[in-house]
This record gives structure tokens, sequence and C-alpha cells, in this order.
């Protein structure tokens, strides 16, 4: 993925709306300029709660209209930060730090693009549709969740243009199992995958993608301390290779080892498929 070109940055935003797509999960759209002009598809922001809870919340950057200033983020209700959060009314103050992390490499994807999302793995993958479809490409939208309810939006990316294939654990809606039966059948007619869910899923993405010979990008999901990548606390083994790859640590004398840890907050959390070694 191409580097971040410019340092992330404080911004006091204020809450405009706020939705409540499924239940659990919440979509808070905030008044942030600067942010709405240098966030990138796929980057995320730290979010500081109004009560200054100890820890900020990593949360991926969901819509941007840039001619309205607005951003808005998708959280999933789980503990007290992201209850505080998704309690927010309007007019209430946030701060943000962002944007962060390596996003996708959307001019690399190709003109027949499958987009894999699972769960709110969809929230990264509507600006690379907009853009994707913004310049002509054709775009497919494999989404899978437990049950109807929870595949958030699907109509939104059907309206911009996006052919869909959804699924669902429970038979509600769509293929009744994983959304990657319905990549592994179809995917060989796509040029690239982009793709974001829990890591089981991306596994599989990463494995259909390697047996089709299909360039895939995969945005991993974890739980990060910092977010900027002091704490090298959320890790994966990458190609040593990569242009993502951290030049620290150095190897130890006589070291073979072809590979590093890069860390998903600040090399990530996009990363190519088969540079990754799970």
């Amino acid at each position: 993925m191409p580097a971040v070109d410019r340092s992330p940055a404080v911004h006091e935003t204020i809450v405009c709306d706020r939705r409540e797509p499924a239940p659990g999960i919440v979509i808070v759209g905030v008044r942030a300029a600067e942010l709405a002009r240098n966030v990138r598809a796929g980057q995320f922001v730290m979010v500081v709660p109004p009560s200054g809870y100890a820890v900020a919340t990593a949360i991926g950057v969901y819509e941007v209209e840039r001619e309205r200033e607005r951003v808005s983020l998708m959280l999933v209700v789980v503990g007290p930060r992201t209850r505080e959060l998704a309690s927010l009314a309007s007019g209430a103050s946030l701060a943000l730090l962002g944007p962060l992390g390596n996003g996708f490499d959307v001019d690399g994807l190709g003109d027949d693009v499958a987009l894999v999302a699972g769960g709110v793995g969809i929230a990264p993958l509507l600006l690379p549709a907009q853009r994707l479809l913004a310049r002509g490409a054709r775009v497919t939208l494999y989404y899978g969740a437990r049950t109807a309810r929870a595949l958030v939006d699907a109509e939104l990316f059907e309206a911009l243009g996006c052919r869909s294939m959804l699924a669902t654990d429970d038979g509600s809606r769509g293929h009744h199992g994983y959304v990657t039966d319905a990549l592994e059948r179809d995917g060989a007619r796509h040029d690239g995958i982009a793709a974001c869910g829990p890591s089981p899923m991306l596994r599989t993405v990463g494995r259909v993608a390697r047996a089709l010979g299909v360039r895939a990008q995969l945005s991993l999901e974890e739980t990060f301390a910092c977010g900027v990548g002091a704490c090298w606390g959320c890790v994966v083994p990458l190609d040593r290779t990569s242009a993502q790859a951290p030049p620290f640590p150095a190897p130890a004398a006589g070291e073979s080892r072809d590979y590093v840890h890069a860390r998903i907050c600040k090399e990530g959390p996009v990363f190519w498929a088969h540079e990754l070694r799970w």
C-alpha cells in the first residue's frame, strides 16, 4: 500500500447525526473538515470519549462527504467506551486522532473488483467502492453476516452500482453459509479483491485469492492499544521484502528469517494477502 504522506492530527469535532442500522451497530457523523480532506479509504481514527475514559478506541472511517465537511464512524457497542460514544447526541464534542494507518491501494485493484466484507468489516469498503465505481470499474460486493438484520447498508452499496452477493449464517437472507463460498465460486473473473472482516474469513479470502491467481488486499481487524505504532502490541508476520515492512528491528547476525513483524496499526491495517506470513 502507499505510505501515509502526512502526520495525523487531533481533530476537535462536533457530532452532527447518529443512526443505528442494526442492533448494537451505530454510525456517528461528525463535522471534521480537515479529516474529510485528508483521510484515505481504509484508514481509521482513535476516538477519545467525552468522559475522558482512560483509553481511546480505534474506529474505522465509513463515509466521507468533503463538501459537507462530514465524516462518519461505524462502531460496535461492546463496552463502556463504545456505549458512551454510541449514545452521543447532536452537538456533542468529540476528539479524534487521525487519519491513521495505511489504507487500500484502490488504483492497484484493477477494473473488475470483489469487495468482501464480514459483519462490520463493511465499514472500510464504502470509500473504495465509491472510488472504483467513479473510475468505471465493475464492483461486486460479497457481504456476509450472522443474520439479515446485521447486513448493514447493503442497499447503499447496491444503490451506488455494486452487484451484491449476500450470505447469512442463519439463512435469513442470501446464501445460507459463508460469504467466501460465493467468492470461491465466482472469484476467478475478478482482477482484484479488497476484504475486511474477522481473521478466519480473511485467511480464507487469502487462500481463495492464491488459488484463483487474484491479488487481494486485506484490512486486518485488531484491538489497538495505542493506534500509532508505539507499543508493538498488534503485530503480524510480513515478508521482509514487502514495501510495508518496517526497517527495524534489523536482523541479527546470521539470521536467515525472511519475514518481519509489522504493526497492524502503523504499517497496516491493509496488507497484500500474498505478503502476509500467517
